[in-house]
């Protein structure tokens, strides 16, 4: 077999640990979590162009161990490691497995924030965040995230704004989630963003920032669960951006026993703008029509 001619598909093991404590107190419920992960596998199935410092990554090996959750919580108050409230509030894009085929904001950062639940559907809340990477704040100033939300027996309706700090940016999202009946509910989100600022610095991305990850000022994510019955669900997502980027992703998971789901999941990505760097240097993708499927077995306890 020749150098770069390694083709094979991607694979990895994964063990998460997470902890959890609680306590009533004078100043509410005291709760800790954290959650790290350990990861053995490949890194890619396309080993084309492989180099020096990529020629072995089609071989198994042991990943860098990740900090995703180590967070303190009295009451509303929250300290420490989480992902992004932009995100956690408002919620994922929907139940599949690759749910980032349109990213919809970065996760990582340390925070302070404050919940409030009016104990009535309305909640909110106030998050000062950090960021990650080359979207960590570079001064004393934080990026901050405001949310309200209104629950009820039918759905829900959430809003999200993000005020990026480093490039004097904001971004969007509104939601609305649907219990149609006892088996099925749905979604639908919105984001929009401004990004004249981040194409100064990352025009090569479509000015994609740490909260408005999407390509161009738009996008939309929708889809649903659908429960066959209490051990088999069938999960949509599809999604859209302004930069014509299409994606697509459908599961179906099935609970073996308890504690123990196998999910098969099928992905469609379609790039708008596949010949710009926008595209190519965000998911490495190497055509513009890819279609991808994954399979899981998850055991939790």
């Amino acid at each position: 077999m020749d150098d770069g001619d390694h083709d094979t598909y991607y694979k990895n093991a994964r063990f998460t640990l997470k902890t959890w404590t609680g306590q009533e107190t004078e100043l509410g419920t005291l709760k800790t979590y954290t959650e790290t992960r350990f990861n053995f596998g490949n890194n890619t199935n396309d080993y084309s162009d492989q180099t020096a410092d990529n020629a072995d990554n089609w071989q198994g090996h042991n990943k860098d161990v990740s900090l995703n959750f180590a967070w303190i919580q009295l009451g509303g108050l929250r300290v420490g490691k989480d992902e992004s409230a932009f995100d956690t509030f408002i919620g994922y894009a929907g139940n599949v497995i690759n749910d980032t085929l349109v990213p919809y904001g970065g996760f990582d950062t340390n925070v302070v924030q404050y919940y409030f639940d009016a104990g009535n559907g309305f909640s909110a809340v106030v998050s000062l965040e950090e960021g990650y990477g080359d979207y960590s704040i570079d001064s004393y100033v934080p990026h901050v995230v405001g949310g309200v939300k209104w629950t009820q027996g039918w759905g829900a309706v959430t809003g999200v704004v993000a005020y990026d700090s480093n490039y004097e940016e904001v971004a969007g999202k509104v939601r609305l989630d649907v219990n149609a009946t006892n088996e099925l509910s749905l979604f639908i989100m919105g984001g929009y963003g401004s990004d004249d600022n981040y194409q100064d610095f990352f025009a090569d991305t479509g000015g994609r920032g740490f909260y408005k990850q999407w390509s161009g000022n738009w996008a939309v994510w929708g889809g649903g669960t659908y429960k066959f019955n209490e051990k088999t669900s069938f999960n949509l997502q599809a999604s859209y951006d302004e930069g014509k980027n299409l994606g697509i992703a459908a599961n179906v998971a099935y609970d073996v026993v308890p504690g123990f789901t196998v999910t098969a999941e099928v992905d469609y990505l379609n790039a708008g703008k596949f010949d710009d760097a926008d595209f190519s240097n965000w998911t490495n993708a190497n055509k513009k029509s890819s279609v991808g499927g994954l399979l899981r077995f998850q055991r939790s306890f």
